[in-house]
């Protein structure tokens, strides 16, 4: 009889990651059954239980606006954990309820492994303390958070980036800009708001009023492509694009083929700024918090980087603008930038080759390798 693994997941990223790892699962051990939290991939992949699109949040102070949904989804997971009996837990990034519900599932025997680890290395480092006493296994996706685990006394093990594996896209660039009608003189953006609502109510609006002004700059207007995740609604993306001045187009399940098309990219920082560094798409990095979340935010991160392919590399690759930096002038002078200068977009190009060289998989696939450590733990 196969495993019954529970594993929760609560963001689009995590949903990505947590769908490869179901199958990975299935692939070793065809009879396993998975049982949990996740978003639509992860229930296409097999995964029974609560659709986890209602408790996605960004920030601290977010967390009001949706905690009638996030202390009913707890109360279902810990329904669904006393259905039947689990061989192992695994928990998905989501840190602020997974660290919550770890405690659930430790009272309650059920051995926790940790896949795409919270970054305790850029903020909260806190809760490494918290992950000690709860997870059997980490199961780490960056080189450097092996040793920071095991530092700590955590058993950690690094799988292996699973984006190297999944962030790729068969198509030329001519081929790319076929797929969208985008003539070979039309310059192309990409506008990455981010997956949650929340994040698009702050960056969408000024990644478009940042799109006029690039149209302005380069005396031609461009199309801007919006590889839009699957928790957004037509509806609620319609109300930004509705009389925005510049040609926007909404792209559904082609994220992928949208950065292989486009000339730059202005996106929100998180998992799709190493997506678009492994794509290839020259890009510059935005984000905006609510003011109370950024002061508590500044006295808790340890880093000097957010975006992902700057930390990976070590270095400042492509820019970041945050908060009152992340102005629509800002963003559109950086992007101008990278469409005018060549040497500027060579040398992203080239710092995405080191992000990529970092990452590099050991010859098997990040969710195989995970995929094996878990079921090795159920025996």
């Amino acid at each position: 009889m196969g495993k019954n693994i529970f594993i929760i997941s609560g963001e689009a990223s995590g949903d990505l990651h947590g769908a490869e790892l179901i199958k990975a699962l299935a692939r070793v051990d065809p009879g396993m059954s998975a049982c949990g939290m996740g978003g639509e991939k992860m229930r296409r992949a097999g995964l029974s239980g609560l659709d986890s699109k209602e408790v996605s949040v960004v920030g601290i102070t977010e967390v009001i606006g949706k905690s009638h949904h996030i202390i009913k989804a707890y109360a279902a997971l810990k329904r669904l954990l006393r259905s039947r009996k689990f061989d192992a837990a695994v928990l998905i990034d989501f840190p602020d309820f997974n660290l919550h519900f770890a405690k659930v599932l430790k009272k309650a025997g059920v051995p926790i492994i940790y896949y795409i680890s919270p970054q305790v290395w850029a903020w909260r480092k806190g809760r490494i303390k918290t992950i000690a006493g709860l997870v059997k296994k980490m199961l780490v996706v960056f080189p450097f958070e092996e040793e920071i685990y095991k530092k700590a006394g955590v058993d950690a093990l690094y799988v292996g980036h699973p984006l190297v594996d999944m962030a790729k896209c068969e198509l030329t660039r001519p081929e790319a800009r076929k797929k969208f009608n985008l003539p070979d003189s039309k310059i192309a953006v990409a506008l990455l708001p981010g997956s949650r609502t929340t994040e698009v109510k702050r960056m969408l609006g000024v990644m478009l009023a940042s799109a006029r002004l690039i149209d302005s700059a380069m005396r031609a207007p461009a199309v801007y492509l919006i590889p839009a995740v699957g928790t957004l609604d037509d509806a609620f993306l319609d109300g930004f694009l509705k009389d925005c001045g510049v040609d926007a187009r909404v792209v559904r399940g082609n994220m992928y083929a949208a950065l292989r098309a486009v000339d730059a990219a202005v996106v929100t920082s998180g998992t799709a700024t190493l997506e678009t560094a492994l794509i290839g798409a020259p890009m510059v990095i935005t984000y905006k918090l609510s003011c109370l979340t950024h002061l508590i935010a500044k006295t808790l991160v340890g880093i000097e980087n957010i975006g992902l392919p700057n930390i990976v590399a070590g270095r400042l690759i492509v820019k970041e603008l945050i908060q009152n930096e992340a102005s629509p002038e800002n963003i559109a002078d950086e992007v101008v930038n990278i469409l005018k200068d060549p040497v500027r977009k060579d040398d992203i190009i080239k710092g995405y080759n080191d992000v990529r060289k970092a990452l590099a998989p050991s010859g098997k696939k990040a969710a195989d390798m995970a995929a094996e450590e878990i079921l090795k733990l159920t025996l």
